[in-house]
């Protein structure tokens, strides 16, 4: 048997030898009993059928009157019982817990601990037996009573009642004789007395200790006197002193013995060893809710901890300073934090950045601290700065009129030094487009500000050896390209040099670039009259729905897995998609229009120009044009644009930005100059008639000389794209279902843009209520890196008030890219008309 345990550790099958475990523990002498049951522990679980068999043996060596043979039974009891077994056998381990043998009571104890976790039912049973366990003298009969005790709290609460009435005594006498006692070698772990009843004992206090003022209070002398007197240079005195902390953070302990527990995590901070370090960190992370001014009095020591040469003391600390920073300490702290940014180990900055970013916007009191710190923050670690706060900072600058000559002139100074960090260069680009003249000028020096000499040629300056620095970088090439551009209408004496730094783009190998070159040329080019309004300062941003928009896409990214789609009964659950929940919720969850009033009175008060308007958040119609007719397509387009009313609406159209006076530019034929010059052979009529044209027409220089108008007429429903980021382009293929002209197939590609394999990718959708939509499953759900593939998934789509209002869509897309939950959502109103 022995050889066939051998062999059954080398991972071979033995389950041959089960019923020779069972002759042998039906056996009368010790040394077959022992070899039995160890095979019976090692060779089979309670989940084999053949131990039906062994209860009754079991049940007979319980009450053998050698004491070693009770102890064979206990252990493998204690080790394979099942619930059958310990509803059977149960009565035999409480009466071996009365024994007079201290080993028998001992493995009676543990062996009921496994009964207990089996069958909670039984806890009562053991609830006097376990508290009167707490009287004996034996260390090792002890530790059992104790974890039999912590096992009957977390069983049942009647237990736990119980115990807290019959057992606080017994512990704290307990931990007070240990802590007493003399030395003796049995229990002496490093000059202390058995440190694991200790430990025990002090787990046990805090279960019995917790939500409990009357237990507290009669434990609070006895935890004092534990840390006080426990040596703090070993490490089993430390691992006392640990649990007493915790023990006493975990109880209705009083103000002053939490403060004495604290002390001692402060302590341990101090310890070289980093084990010690770290466990202390984690403590005071919990018990900052506890007490946070006992902890304020070590933010020295645990800053230090964030300057640790350890990363993982590092994280840990940083994630506590962040907790003890406040209205009073934001300034001190952040500096702190800062300083050490400049020499922080370039791994650790990233974590680092996120922190202080954080800091700053939670805590700042004045818009000019809050953009210091900033600033000095991006001039130090913006390559680890990350989008959603630049955009942030853009939102408060915005905002921030008094204060922007100053931001203004800061980024300046700061590109010059940090011109490699690229958050700071996106920052200081989008403010030299916007604020220029601010810059050359000297607009709005605040006191004590030096003056910074720069000319209009050194800003141009500024943004092209940005430009031609971050040439890589699509993002930050673009935002040059837009700078130049507004600095071309800023500075009209630098308007040559623009054009044609900006025109060295349009052969560049990046599409995106090269179409922003091409298109910002042809502005500077073509459209002289337009330009002054095309390219004033953007409106400012209202901060206020900034920051819920910002705060609710965080939290969507971070609860993305959560979002499952919810499913009606009977209704469809897709492996890719959404099934077609009611209405209201989902309409409500993506902020659609509400369409709950009947279709008759939504036809006789709104056209269908307005309802996109709408659907798309751009407001309603003024009272000056309400009473108009629906307009066409040309229209819409015009509008969306915020070009202005069409000509058919008013005599000049006009042309502004949200909160600014719109300005009036001339007649009808310079707006459809704008739009893109059709040949000189095509009439305005045709343009107007023409429902295709806008999804094909050029916006800045039109169509081409050999493009017909009936050609575009022939391209009913062409391809859109329906939603395109950085990361993901979606484009929507549309196909009529003959003898239904209400309903649309739609058949939807994506392509990932990035060089990263999107996983598990889910697609959402939701409509109206006035067009009913059905998702097919998708052909699958990763979507690989740098467009080498797509997937595609069908959308069945039936419009009930087609030709009364146009189709609408919003859409979410979910997805995984290396291991990081994403989330992206937009809204489809591109549509071809007629759908």
């Amino acid at each position: 048997m022995a050889k066939l345990m051998f062999i059954h550790m080398l991972g071979y099958p033995t389950h041959f030898a089960q019923m020779e475990c069972l002759k042998l523990i039906a056996a009368a002498g010790f040394p077959e009993k022992r070899v039995g049951y160890l095979g019976l522990m090692l060779l089979l679980d309670e989940r084999q059928e053949v131990l039906m068999l062994v209860t009754n043996s079991l049940k007979q060596d319980l009450n053998h009157p050698n004491q070693f043979i009770v102890g064979l039974a206990l252990c493998a009891l204690g080790n394979i019982c099942s619930a059958e077994m310990a509803r059977d056998l149960s009565p035999e381990v409480e009466r071996l817990m009365r024994s007079r043998e201290v080993n028998t009571k001992k493995k009676a104890a543990l062996c009921s601990i496994r009964i207990v976790r089996k069958v909670p039912d039984l806890a009562e049973n053991f609830m006097a037996l376990a508290a009167s366990l707490l009287k004996e003298k034996h260390h090792g009969v002890l530790i059992s009573a104790i974890q039999l005790c912590t096992e009957l709290c977390k069983a049942s609460k009647d237990a736990l009642e119980y115990l807290r009435k019959n057992c606080i005594e017994g512990l704290v006498r307990i931990l007070r004789d240990v802590s007493n006692s003399s030395y003796a070698p049995e229990y002496d772990v490093s000059g202390i007395a058995d440190p694991f009843l200790h430990i025990r004992a002090l787990k046990l206090m805090r279960i019995l200790g917790q939500g409990d003022a009357d237990c507290s209070e009669y434990m609070n002398d006895i935890l004092a006197q534990v840390a006080t007197k426990t040596e703090s240079n070993k490490n089993a005195g430390n691992a006392i002193l640990y649990e007493c902390a915790q023990t006493i953070m975990g109880i209705e302990a009083t103000s002053g013995l939490r403060v004495l527990a604290i002390n001692i995590l402060g302590r341990f901070l101090s310890n070289r060893d980093n084990n010690i370090r770290y466990v202390a960190l984690n403590m005071l992370m919990r018990a900052i809710t506890v007490d946070a001014l006992a902890v304020q009095r070590h933010r020295t020591t645990i800053l230090e901890c964030v300057k640790d040469a350890d990363a993982s003391i590092r994280k840990r600390a940083l994630e506590l300073v962040f907790l003890l920073v406040n209205d009073t300490n934001v300034k001190p702290l952040s500096k702190e934090l800062i300083d050490y940014l400049n020499i922080a180990d370039p791994d650790f900055k990233g974590d680092l950045t996120a922190k202080i970013c954080s800091i700053v916007e939670k805590f700042s009191q004045e818009k000019l601290w809050y953009l210091d710190q900033m600033f000095k923050v991006l001039s130090l670690a913006g390559s680890h700065v990350k989008d959603d706060v630049c955009h942030a900072l853009i939102v408060v600058l915005s905002n921030a009129s008094e204060l922007q000559g100053y931001s203004v002139r800061s980024l300046y100074k700061a590109l010059q030094a940090y011109g490699k960090q690229g958050s700071l260069v996106r920052v200081a680009v989008w403010c030299i487009g916007e604020y220029g003249e601010m810059l050359v000028n000297n607009v709005g020096m605040l006191d004590g500000e030096e003056p910074v000499t720069a000319t209009e040629s050194d800003a141009v300056d500024a943004v092209e050896v940005a430009l031609n620095r971050h040439s890589a970088d699509v993002t930050t090439g673009a935002m040059c390209l837009v700078a130049l551009l507004k600095l071309s209408s800023r500075f009209p004496s630098a308007s040559e040099r623009v054009r044609q730094i900006v025109g060295r783009n349009k052969e560049n190998v990046v599409l995106e670039l090269q179409q922003r070159s091409i298109e910002f040329s042809s502005i500077m080019q073509k459209h002289q009259s337009i330009r002054s309004s095309l390219l004033e300062r953007m409106p400012v941003l209202d901060e206020a729905s900034y920051l819920v928009k910002r705060a609710t896409a965080t939290q969507a990214t971070i609860s993305a897995d959560k979002l499952a789609p919810a499913v009606t009964p009977g209704g469809l659950k897709l492996s890719n998609g959404v099934a077609k929940p009611p209405s209201d919720p989902l309409v409500d969850l993506l902020d659609l229009s509400s369409d709950d009033a009947p279709a008759s009175t939504i036809a006789s008060t709104t056209t269908p120009n307005d309802f996109l308007q709408d659907l798309l958040g751009i407001g309603g119609v003024s009272s000056s044009t309400a009473g108009v007719p629906s307009t066409a397509s040309t229209d819409i387009l015009m509008d969306l644009l915020s070009i202005g009313s069409s000509p058919s609406q008013n005599g000049t159209p006009v042309v502004g930005h949200p909160g600014q006076e719109s300005k009036p530019i001339p007649a009808a034929p310079e707006a459809i100059d704008l739009l893109g010059s059709l040949s000189s052979s095509t009439p305005v009529s045709e343009i107007k008639a023409t429902s295709a044209l806008p999804q094909a027409m050029d916006l800045l220089d039109g169509l081409s000389s050999s493009t017909s108008v009936s050609g575009l007429e022939k391209t009913a429903h062409p391809s859109i794209t329906a939603f395109q980021s950085p990361t993901l382009k979606i484009t929507f293929d549309f196909k009529r279902q003959p003898g239904n002209p209400r309903e649309t197939t739609i058949h939807a590609t994506f392509t990932n843009l990035t060089s990263s394999t999107f996983t598990d990718f889910i697609f959402q959708a939701a409509v109206p209520k006035f067009i009913q939509l059905r998702l097919d499953p998708a052909s699958g759900n990763t979507v690989p890196a740098n467009g080498n593939g797509s997937i595609t998934q069908g959308l069945n789509v039936t419009n009930n008030q087609q030709g009364q209002k146009p189709l609408a869509m919003r859409i979410r897309m979910s997805y995984k890219a290396n291991g990081e939950e994403r989330l992206e959502q937009g809204q489809v109103s591109n549509f071809p008309s007629g759908l």
